[in-house]
């Protein structure tokens, strides 16, 4: 149970609480099995308290330290964690469901059993001392489920309940189209024209602007975006277009990719190096947009699609029955 004198200092207020934590630093706050029910303890200072058991299910956590407490067993269902610091803290078999977690350092804290269901997660921190197994992504009462890692846990549970996301899945693996270029003042025109034009034809286009330095979070990006691509559609005209987004794409990933040359531009030196994987088509070298747009379908959209077809037939041939 909880210390009677602490359990009635955090009952006046957060800012009676903090001046209560700066005079006696060396006390460890006992707070077990508390109830906190909707309280807000917002900017509180709970670093290293004893929260076991405690129930702060509603509870307003924005911006607490709670640094190295122990929330074991503790129900923060709908607490609003958004910017809490939880580094170090034991949330083992916490009841986490719909509660609210947006940019909450998660670092070193230990989450192994805690019940997430219908929580919400965005931008959180977690590194590798994060103990996160056996996260419980269903209801209780419902057969559990468990995946070990609290920001897959959202997905997951979302990809097997919501038929809407896995339509959007559905779409975007079946109908993206990545576009790659630069948006120069004389690229950007012909890029943003097809992408209309793919709309007409029931494609979803993602056009990147990689019109940025170079970093790697943006190769990254362009990684992840290939991977949900049913094809690529490169843009080689420019001179200093798209080095690093092909060098990190083709070598790796089955994805056909047409590239595009207007008039007589030239490829960078080293795109020859990439006619050897199956999947790079050859480019299509055109004479201005309105030639471009009207031979879209026959001279871009159906030679990848024949490749998409042609990679797919491979692989079902070398998958085993």
């Amino acid at each position: 149970m909880a210390d009677e004198e602490h359990l009635q200092i955090i009952r006046q207020g957060v800012d009676i609480w903090n001046e209560w934590r700066e005079k006696h630093p060396e006390l460890i706050p006992d707070l077990r099995e508390t109830y906190l029910v909707e309280t807000d303890l917002r900017r509180a200072d709970l670093g290293g308290a004893d929260l076991s058991g405690a129930d702060l299910s509603g509870a307003d956590l924005r911006r607490a330290n709670l640094s190295g407490a122990i929330l074991g067993g503790a129900n923060l269902g709908g607490a609003y964690l958004k910017g809490a610091n939880l580094s170090r803290v034991n949330l083992a078999g916490a009841d986490l469901g719909e509660a609210v977690l947006i940019g909450t350092d998660l670092c070193g804290a230990t989450l192994n059993g805690s019940s997430v269901y219908g929580a919400s997660i965005w931008g959180i921190k977690v590194d590798d001392q994060t103990n996160q197994q056996n996260l419980i992504i269903t209801p209780l009462g419902k057969l559990a489920i468990t995946v070990d890692d609290i920001e897959v846990a959202q997905f997951i549970y979302l990809l097997l309940n919501n038929q809407a996301i896995r339509k959007v899945i559905d779409t975007i693996t079946s109908k993206a189209v990545l576009i790659l270029g630069r948006f120069s003042e004389d690229r950007k025109p012909v890029l943003d024209a097809v992408r209309e034009e793919l709309r007409k034809h029931d494609y979803v286009p993602i056009l990147f602007d990689f019109d940025v330095p170079e970093n790697r979070d943006i190769t990254e990006t362009v990684s992840l975006l290939a991977r949900m691509a049913r094809f690529i559609i490169a843009d080689l005209t420019d001179p200093s277009s798209i080095p690093k987004e092909l060098e990190a794409i083709v070598p790796g990933l089955a994805v056909p990719v047409q590239p595009l040359l207007e008039g007589l531009a030239k490829p960078y030196a080293m795109f020859k190096d990439y006619w050897k994987y199956d999947w790079v088509l050859p480019p299509y070298r055109y004479e201005g947009l309105q030639l471009l747009l009207a031979t879209l379908v026959e001279k871009v959209i159906g030679p990848a699609e024949a490749k998409v077809k042609a990679l797919e037939e491979r692989r079902r041939a070398i998958e085993p029955s």
